[in-house]
């Protein structure tokens, strides 16, 4: 049997700090109808929100030594002695 110690984190606010790496505009404003504006940063249910935050989530974890896994891409291994940490980063 194995002495696993878990933890579950849920960032709320994560696609509200990714940054996007493609242009998109949109946003509808009543004081400037006739404007388009350019997005900086990922909104809520912009379609590329998740693949965004994604994409800098697996990038900081293979940075930090971890090793994305070979079936279910969304799982990260990082083995250190004895000590085994997986990351599942999962977008709802």
């Amino acid at each position: 049997m194995c002495n696993f110690k878990l933890s579950q984190m849920d960032v709320k606010s994560a696609f509200l700090n990714s940054f996007l790496n493609e242009v998109v505009y949109g946003f509808e404003d009543h004081i400037y109808p006739n404007h388009v504006f350019k997005l900086k940063k990922a909104l809520y249910g912009l379609k590329q929100a998740p693949r965004e935050w994604f994409e800098r989530s697996n990038n900081f974890l293979l940075s930090k030594g971890y090793a994305r896994g070979v079936v279910d891409k969304t799982l990260f291994i990082r083995k250190h002695a004895s000590d085994v940490i997986l990351v599942q980063s999962i977008c709802r």
